[in-house]
């Protein structure tokens, strides 16, 4: 019942249709590269337990190697042991740090590095180091699992005791304890974390080397979740793949591969467009070929099928761009229709068959298209969110984010401005407001889903900055939102903002705006920066380069370097056959994300480290 696991079996199929391979997907290497850089890079949308802003993150630093790493990570990544993941990843990444409690848990621990990761990890050193027998140590299980404050308090007289019997110090015997007693709030066995790590590897391997098949199977599988679909067709934005709107020429009823570089939406994609008709369309162009205009298309779908709603449906999402401009069609669409019933009606009374489809055409006429100006871009826009969920052709965020570039906040980085002090700027387009009144005060405050070309947040407007912003609140509006960044529980930890101040983005403004949320990043970095500028171990950086580097290469770090001035010495690493030099260079600057993605950009992801 996992949609996982649809996806994987539709990937495959995708695959197989378009490359010709077959994919035996409980037979692939384990040991894949290309699928560990990736999970690294953070490349992680789409795939099954891997994906989230938290665990991303932690993938990110911890670098998997192994199938292991994965399936540590999986079972890791739970109320319970979820605080020893920094410490997993510390052992990962210098394995010199690696210890064990007690000799006799090395070769329970040695494949995570020393850290208690399984719920057999907890019995097992039961077993060996309380001297529990294993239906004791079962007792310890069902206690745990049933979270059983009494029973609880006497495994961890009954754990203590015989960890001393069996020759620890009463020190070490409440260590091990300590290490144990998280596994109560919730922990995976070692066979359901190895399930969900394969489950988690067969995605990530698909994605990173049949991506477009693999992106299309992930598409089909969501198509009923607008905010998820949103979120994979920017990730799939990332990689270089374009999802376009539907096409009557190529699309199948689900999202459709075209090539490693192009994904159509699915004619069922289509909200007011039956199921009928589009197999209608499908199946006739199969049978005889793509639709050469919109006459031939309005002759060869078949009658019932062919209606005023569905018809304004598929030229609203671009469905029939090849055939003709958007605006025309919609213009002319009494036209189009009363010339397929005169087809429908050659048909039936034979007149096809004994004119031949140019003399039946000459019978009724042809079809002209009323002379009118094309749509706009906003309009085209505007359809494809009513109709397909999301803005397909082009976000209408994209050129004011073009415009603010590294200046802005992004939803997709809010999470790592979570907790931080003073206020977030980030913009986008308001796709809906609900208002509500206070129970208190009956004071009007509203719920806004904002949406740039990253993903969608919910911004909540409290009473008093209602009342101050109200005229901003405009839905479709493009507007910057300055507030806290907080996560909600009842949602799943869901991030939120709590707005101070909504402004409307206009071209009056806008260079007015980018030149304040530049000053305001530079302040805030060199804040942080200062603040930790007198400890030695966090004020420097280090940037790994390659022992030759063109000279274009320098000047654009010196620039960057430039550009954004702090406390952090940056120290140039290279590595040379072998052997890694540390440079100190003349430069300091500050710790941000805008100097780290610059950077990064010229000399490689990964690149930049702070000590």
């Amino acid at each position: 019942g996992i949609r996982n696991l649809s996806i994987l079996g539709g990937a495959v199929k995708i695959i197989k249709k378009t490359k010709g391979i077959d994919i035996d997907i409980q037979n692939i290497p384990l040991d894949d590269a290309v699928t560990y850089k990736m999970l690294a890079d953070g490349e992680t949308t789409g795939t099954f337990q891997l994906n989230g802003s938290g665990m991303t993150r932690y993938l990110k630093e911890l670098k998997p190697a192994t199938i292991h790493d994965i399936m540590a990570m999986v079972a890791l990544f739970r109320p319970g042991p979820m605080d020893s993941i920094p410490e997993y990843i510390r052992r990962k990444n210098n394995p010199s740090l690696v210890t064990y409690p007690d000799p006799r848990l090395k070769p329970i621990l040695e494949k995570s590095y020393g850290v208690m990761t399984y719920q057999d990890d907890v019995l097992l050193t039961a077993i060996h180091i309380a001297g529990y027998t294993w239906e004791e140590a079962d007792k310890l299980r069902k206690a745990m699992g049933k979270k059983i404050p009494e029973e609880m308090q006497k495994q961890e007289e009954k754990f203590k005791k015989g960890c001393v019997k069996g020759g620890t110090t009463a020190t070490l015997a409440n260590q091990l304890w300590d290490l144990i007693k998280p596994f109560a709030a919730y922990g995976f066995n070692k066979a359901h974390a190895a399930a969900y790590g394969m489950i988690a590897y067969q995605t990530s391997y698909l994605k990173a080397n049949w991506t477009a098949e693999y992106m299309t199977a992930v598409l089909s599988a969501e198509s009923g979740d607008a905010d998820t679909i949103a979120t994979v067709v920017a990730d799939c934005a990332k990689m270089g793949i374009r999802v376009l709107p539907p096409d009557v020429n190529e699309s199948e009823s689900d999202f459709t591969y075209i090539d490693d570089r192009n994904i159509r939406f699915g004619l069922l994609g289509i909200k007011n467009l039956g199921a009928d008709v589009a197999a209608a369309i499908i199946s006739e162009r199969e049978a005889h070929g793509k639709f050469t205009s919109i006459a031939d298309i309005a002759s060869r779908v078949s009658g019932r099928n062919f209606n005023k709603k569905g018809l304004e449906a598929l030229i609203k999402t671009g469905a029939m761009d090849s055939l003709d401009e958007r605006n025309h069609l919609l213009a002319s669409i009494e036209q189009i229709l009363s010339y397929h019933k005169d087809a429908v009606r050659d048909i039936a009374s034979g007149q096809s068959n004994l004119f031949g489809k140019e003399g039946a055409k000459a019978v009724r006429g042809e079809l002209k298209l009323r002379d009118v100006s094309p749509a706009t871009k906003r309009e085209k826009l505007a359809w494809e969110r009513e109709l397909l969920g999301l803005y397909v052709s082009e976000h209408p965020f994209r050129e004011y984010a073009e415009f603010f570039g590294p200046a802005l906040t992004y939803v997709k980085e809010l999470p790592e401005k979570k907790g931080l002090p003073g206020l977030t700027n980030v913009g986008g387009i308001i796709m809906d407001v609900r208002q509500i009144f206070t129970k208190k005060k009956n004071e009007p405050m509203a719920f806004i889903k904002l949406e740039d070309i990253t993903g969608t947040v919910e911004v909540v407007v409290f009473p008093k900055a209602y009342a101050a912003n109200a005229h901003a609140i405009v839905k479709d509006a493009a507007v910057l939102v300055e507030g806290k960044i907080e996560s909600d529980p009842e949602r799943g930890d869901e991030l939120k903002v709590l707005a101070e101040k909504l402004t409307p983005l206009t071209s009056d403004n806008l260079e007015e705006k980018r030149q304040m949320l530049m000053y305001s990043k530079r302040a805030a970095a060199e804040a942080i920066s200062e603040k930790v500028g007198n400890n030695i171990e966090r004020s420097q950086i280090f940037i790994s380069v390659p022992p030759k580097m063109a000279p274009s290469v320098a000047a654009e770090l010196k620039r960057i370097f430039g550009e954004f001035p702090g406390n952090r010495r940056v120290f140039l690493r290279v590595k040379d056959n072998g052997e890694a030099k540390k440079i100190e260079t003349s430069f300091s600057i500050a710790f941000s994300g805008d100097a780290i993605n610059q950077i990064e950009k010229l000399v490689g992801r990964g690149a930049v480290l702070q000590e």
